[in-house]
């Protein structure tokens, strides 16, 4: 018998299934996307170097583009769960090699998603409380407690840190609508932030675009969590609308707000003006609403960063437990505990990240110049490519079940993949823009995605040779999750 953890509770291979509703997977996806933080640090970049007053558009039209590809994704997810989310998306569509080059795409991103939010964390507590208190903490203690913070929280079940995001998802949404209605019944929102020649003619669309993807980010997670969902096959597609819905709405809606506060003419200066402090929002906040809610922005801003690092820290180890079950990682990373919790999948993750931020740490590198731009510039670029891989996957697998329904199943997705594939494209040619540094070792990060293709493609190969039973397992793993009588496998590639 395998032996009992502190809960008295038998470790097993299984995570806990029938825990989360659609509201569950909701507020795990968007305490990554993190609004509060999106409006502080996205939306205000954006604006700089994007389309400036025509900014809000920009996020109207990425909720589009990713609605689009959900109609697809929406049906795959009737077909398929899986704690591997778009690597088992990718199994099923390119094949098991090229689910192997997802795999290490998305495992990369989200451990490096991981030591960057140690990075905004620690600088943001460091700071903050300095200011308001007096109170002074290297960055890198500050980093390390909010990780041991998330660690414990995401170790107590997934369902438990649903619990927890929501609260925090809640508090940031309350603080950005009181400032949005403040400045709709002092100002009144801009109709011309909506004009041709504020989205096109005001600064760079196609940096706009870029810029409100990455403000998007952690939506895609909502396959991750199939396996502990309730009624997947329905839960999964709801809960990824009803999250890019939220998330264009609230991102749109504020930074309408803001440049609204701002002018929609003066807005790129403006946000050029704060852009070093990055105190826009609360710069507005303070005028709007005194320095008393700015406060409680700050202090709100310390508990979204946290909220973030809970939830980039539950999908990294879910890709992990994923890629351990199938025999390309380690075994051991998918055992979990008695509650289901994928532990050693948590605990690799953890381990990672403080050592990659201590090696920062350690050559008393600056986080915000230095550790989150790389870590949290490349792990942005690893998401949209898994996003346009998984839309490709989509779209290659249901044409060769030869599924009829033309707009559902390839239409849509087809349009959502081409416009992924720009914006990933525009992420490699403009990645310093992405990860805010010019450093020439950030900027060859990118190259990783090509070891990662290389890598994939060569372990594949291996494993097809001298593993045949573990490549074989890439599909077999996923499959066990399939909606019975689907047409799961037809046509696989090999």
């Amino acid at each position: 018998m395998a032996a009992e953890d502190s809960r008295g509770t038998a470790p097993n291979d299984g995570l806990r299934a029938d825990v989360l509703g659609v509201a569950g997977i909701v507020f795990l996806v968007m305490a990554a996307v993190a609004p509060l933080t999106g409006v502080i640090v996205v939306a205000a970049l954006a604006i700089t170097l994007g389309n400036g007053g025509g900014t809000p558009a920009s996020f109207l039209i990425v909720a589009l583009i990713l609605l689009l590809f959900s109609v697809g994704y929406a049906q795959m997810s009737k077909k398929l769960v899986s704690a591997g989310g778009f690597y088992a998306f990718v199994v099923r569509g390119l094949g098991r090699t090229g689910g192997l080059v997802a795999g290490f795409i998305a495992t990369i991103g989200y451990n490096f998603f991981v030591v960057g939010t140690i990075g905004t964390s620690g600088f943001f507590l460091q700071t903050v409380i300095a200011d308001m208190t007096g109170f002074t903490m290297h960055w890198y203690l500050w980093g390390l407690l909010s990780l041991l913070v998330c660690f414990l929280f995401a170790r107590s079940g997934v369902d438990f840190s649903a619990r927890v995001l929501g609260v925090a998802l809640v508090l940031e949404v309350l603080v950005l609508l009181v400032f949005d209605f403040a400045v709709l019944f002092r100002t009144g929102f801009r109709i011309e932030a909506f004009s041709v020649h504020s989205v096109f003619g005001s600064g760079s669309l196609a940096i706009g675009l870029l810029l409100a993807a990455t403000g998007f980010l952690g939506f895609e997670a909502t396959a991750l969590f199939g396996e502990e969902a309730k009624r997947p096959f329905r839960t999964i597609p709801r809960a990824t609308y009803t999250a890019i819905c939220a998330i264009g709405f609230i991102l749109a809606f504020t930074t309408w707000a803001v440049v609204s506060a701002t002018g929609v003419s003066q807005a790129q200066s403006t946000a050029a003006a704060h852009l070093e402090d990055g105190d826009l929002l609360f710069s507005l906040s303070t005028e709007y609403l005194g320095s008393v809610f700015t406060d409680i922005m700050r202090i709100l801003l310390l508990i979204s960063l946290t909220a973030a690092m809970l939830a980039f820290h539950n999908s990294a180890s879910r890709y992990l437990f994923s890629l351990g079950r199938a025999g390309v990682l380690p075994r051991g990373l998918a055992r979990t505990r008695g509650n289901g919790v994928p532990q050693p999948a948590l605990a690799v993750n953890a381990v990672f990240g403080t050592v990659v931020a201590g090696l920062f740490a350690l050559g008393e590198l600056d986080p915000i110049g230095s550790l989150v731009p790389s870590m949290i510039g490349f792990g942005t670029l690893c998401v949209l490519a898994l996003q346009m891989l998984a839309a490709l996957s989509i779209v290659v697998w249901f044409r060769r079940v030869r599924d009829p329904r033309w707009w559902s199943t390839c239409i849509a997705p087809g349009i959502g993949f081409v416009c992924l594939a720009a914006i990933v494209t525009m992420a490699i040619v403009n990645f310093d823009i992405v990860a805010g540094s010019e450093a020439l070792a950030v900027n060859l990060l990118p190259l990783l995605l090509a070891v990662a293709l290389i890598a994939g493609v060569s372990y594949g190969a291996y494993l097809r040779r001298f593993k045949p039973a573990v490549y074989e397992g890439l599909s077999t793993d996923i499959e066990r999750f399939d909606i019975p009588n689907s047409p799961a496998a037809a046509g696989e590639p090999q």
